[in-house]
């Protein structure tokens, strides 16, 4: 189906990485607006994750599907779970963000990039790039932004106003990132009147 006249071609790769720099800037988000004193907070008697064992899991988890998906991209230093602050953890997440991009850009490439591939982990059969790569890194990361969300309540130290809320704002964080979501613009139907004049021609 032919698109309508001044509508622009969508660009399918360009949605994708601004979609996935959206993704991103949700976790810097949470990281501005949380609270220092959730970071390593542990609930009495949980063995589970910390707010800081969460963040730095899932940038080490980026650095894998680097090593594995895009040998030729320079890999980021791993962060230590047991020392980052949530400053190192920011600015490590906007770094292995940054080369994810990079490599889902390769993988949407036509003709095809250096990235001919998906591995998630070691053990896993590779993925031919594309759409279902692209949704396992958003969910990943999803998964991990609902946890911290959670744990941070669950502390008491629920995350208020722009924390919280402000994952919604996605036309703020678009424009944040650099961007704009917005619909094109409707083209106007003629009217009945327009229309017969046009026949009578």
């Amino acid at each position: 189906m032919p698109r309508p006249s001044g509508t622009p071609a969508f660009d399918f790769s360009r949605e994708i990485l601004q979609a996935y720099a959206l993704n991103e800037r949700m976790n810097q988000l949470v990281l501005e607006h949380l609270d220092s004193r959730a970071w390593r907070a542990k609930r009495p008697g949980d063995k589970g994750r910390t707010i800081a064992d969460i963040f730095a899991h899932v940038h080490n988890i980026r650095r894998k599907w680097l090593r594995l998906s895009a040998r030729h991209l320079k890999l980021p230093a791993p962060l230590d779970r047991s020392r980052c602050t949530p400053k190192q953890a920011q600015a490590a997440l906007a770094e292995s963000a940054g080369l994810c991009s990079q490599m889902l850009e390769e993988a949407l490439s036509t003709p095809q990039g250096l990235v001919t591939s998906f591995l998630r982990d070691g053990w896993a059969r590779p993925w031919p790039p594309g759409v279902a790569m692209f949704a396992y890194m958003i969910t990943h990361d999803a998964h991990h932004r609902g946890q911290v969300c959670m744990l941070a309540h669950q502390l008491g130290f629920l995350l208020t106003g722009r924390g919280a809320y402000g994952l919604w704002e996605w036309e703020k964080l678009a424009k944040e990132c650099g961007f704009e979501l917005r619909a094109p613009r409707k083209t106007k139907r003629p009217t009945e009147a327009g229309r017969s004049n046009a026949r009578s021609k």
